[in-house]
């Protein structure tokens, strides 16, 4: 075999071993169908007026005494005239790596393949609150009429499927909420996650959440 022939063969191998990496790669960092929704909440422009959560009560009919979504004020920042006020929306993160789908034994708790939404089937939940336990982020709640687990699911089986963006998305009146496909380059929250600077919350458990957020501009933020 000539050096040029081997050198040749070598470098295939190289070029087939670093494609099946990439290959890999990608794969672990975006959805088969090209689809992973995540979103943005921009403390900045978070007023609390808690519209989103009376929009995604009535578009999912979320019961009197649980909440899919909430918005936690902080305490006050600052003196008085000046006082300022962070506001943090509690709901569901959609991890990639999501703990409350590793540990349900039904299977019910799952990450949608279409979106990467991560989601309950009520008809395979037999209410044994797992997930509860293991959700870092303490976001599920047992729904009192299905006595099943719920939460946050980007308005999957309501709004999207009507070809709208999430109820808090539109009811928000200041604009503080972004929502899309991460996995799009071109849309408006890839885009604006290149202009600002994002956080996301503990996201040093590993779970790789989809929620970000832009920070608060007064204080601290805590990750």
């Amino acid at each position: 075999m000539s050096c040029s022939r081997r050198r040749f063969i070598v470098g295939i191998g190289v070029l087939a071993a670093g494609s099946t990496l990439a290959e890999k790669l990608l794969a672990r960092t975006m959805n088969v169908n090209g689809i992973r929704y995540g979103m943005i909440h921009d403390e900045s422009r978070c007023i609390g007026c808690t519209a989103c959560i009376d929009a995604c009560r009535e578009v999912n009919q979320v019961p009197v005494g649980v909440s899919r979504l909430e918005i936690v004020r902080s305490e006050p920042i600052g003196q008085f005239p000046e006082v300022k006020y962070r506001f943090f929306r509690h709901s569901c993160q959609h991890c990639d790596d999501a703990p409350c789908v590793h540990v349900c034994p039904t299977g019910a708790s799952f990450i949608d393949a279409a979106s990467g939404i991560v989601d309950v089937n009520p008809d395979l939940c037999v209410g044994c609150q797992y997930c509860i336990a293991a959700c870092p982020y303490r976001v599920r709640f047992i729904h009192p009429v299905s006595k099943t687990a719920d939460k946050c699911d980007f308005c999957r089986k309501t709004n999207l499927r009507q070809g709208k963006q999430p109820a808090c998305v539109l009811s928000c009146p200041t604009k503080a909420l972004t929502f899309g496909n991460l996995d799009d380059p071109h849309s408006d929250i890839s885009r604006l996650l290149q202009q600002k600077t994002t956080y996301r919350y503990k996201i040093a458990l590993g779970t790789r959440p989809k929620m970000y957020r832009v920070p608060f501009k007064y204080g601290e933020t805590s990750q």
